[in-house]
């Protein structure tokens, strides 16, 4: 049985507390928050679980095998870096670092002590993403093309990170999930409308080898909440749309047809393809509770998470690269 602690319990601690408690071989031992009246909440809804006030107290914990860090992204590296040293397995809530050094400082630490470090994209867990891994594994959708996304609404406003590092790194982390390659240049623009925060608004674009390009449009200042991306390929074409409720997936047999004939070498001739479109079926598990489950598995059989510190480590350079991007008007930015 996996001892979770679980460090914060704001917004998004309460979904992991609930969701890890009722997750087979893992039980919810400790959960650590600053503040008296969260730690009153966890004590009034899970009366067995032990509540703390300082991280350093909660780590003397023998029953707490691996933590959970549910924090401000500031607070992200010390709080797995302390929890990794004390010998535990650790997983963080995205972006899971401020900076590339920092990320990958917590890889080297978690390979070094051989423990499991695993990263909070969601989004990867989801059966919508999971069908569309599958499409672009199998070859249906053929050769990719294009990645675009959109992922816009009113509000929340952070102080501490700007909209790039909030929202785009859920989209960051599906493309890094379905193309598993890095780009090698990218480039960004953005903008503050409120005096002493970060940028509110930005355009992200990635360029890869063979002619694939992502394209990344966030925004907290939008009148609609949209979250609708794009998947281009040769054979086929995908609309994710992840507010709709009964057919978040869409496959459009639709494209394009280049002659290759000799006559038409200096004109190109362009022609167009359009088939049916269907919806595949998805499933309506949590894709928190896979991630859960996923999480206790990777513990309790030494096997590598999907989002493990690799993956995590790779979305923090695109967002690192795109911050200097963005300070400098959108020149472009080379990753290594």
């Amino acid at each position: 049985m996996i001892g979770i602690g679980v460090i914060g319990y704001g917004y998004w601690g309460p979904n992991l507390v609930r969701n890890f408690a009722q997750v087979d071989g893992a039980r919810v031992v400790a959960v650590c928050d600053q503040r008296p009246e969260r730690r009153a909440k966890v004590e009034q809804i899970y009366p067995s679980v032990v509540t703390y006030a300082e991280v350093s107290e909660m780590l003397d914990s023998p029953a707490v095998d691996a933590v959970v860090v549910a924090t401000p992204v500031l607070s992200h590296y010390e709080l797995a870096l302390q929890a990794l040293q004390s010998g535990r397995h650790v997983l963080v809530e995205k972006p899971f670092a401020s900076t590339v050094e920092q990320a990958e400082r917590l890889v080297e630490e978690a390979e070094r002590r051989q423990r499991v470090l695993m990263v909070d994209h969601t989004f990867i867990y989801t059966s919508a993403v999971r069908k569309i891994k599958d499409l672009v594994t199998s070859g249906a959708i053929g050769d990719l093309y294009y990645y675009d996304s959109v992922r816009v609404n009113l509000g929340l406003f952070q102080s501490d990170v700007s909209v790039l590092w909030d929202l785009a790194v859920h989209d960051l982390s599906i493309m890094d999930y379905l193309v598993e390659r890095s780009p090698k240049m990218i480039a960004a623009t953005g903008m503050a409308h409120v005096s002493g925060r970060p940028e509110n608004m930005a355009y992200l674009t990635c360029f890869f080898d063979n002619n694939l390009i992502a394209h990344f449009h966030v925004n907290w200042l939008a009148p609609v909440k949209v979250r609708q991306t794009l998947v281009g390929g040769s054979e086929k074409m995908i609309v994710y749309d992840d507010i709709e409720m009964s057919e978040k997936i869409k496959v459009y047999d639709k494209g394009i047809i280049v002659s290759d004939a000799d006559e038409a070498v200096y004109q190109r001739h362009v022609g167009y393809r359009t088939g049916d479109m269907w919806a595949p079926r998805l499933d309506n598990v949590e894709a928190l509770k896979i991630e859960a489950e996923h999480f206790v598995d990777c513990v309790n059989n030494n096997r590598r998470p999907l989002s493990d510190g690799q993956a995590g480590l790779r979305v923090i350079r695109i967002l690192e690269a795109a911050t200097r991007s963005m300070a400098n008007h959108g020149q472009p930015v080379e990753i290594s």
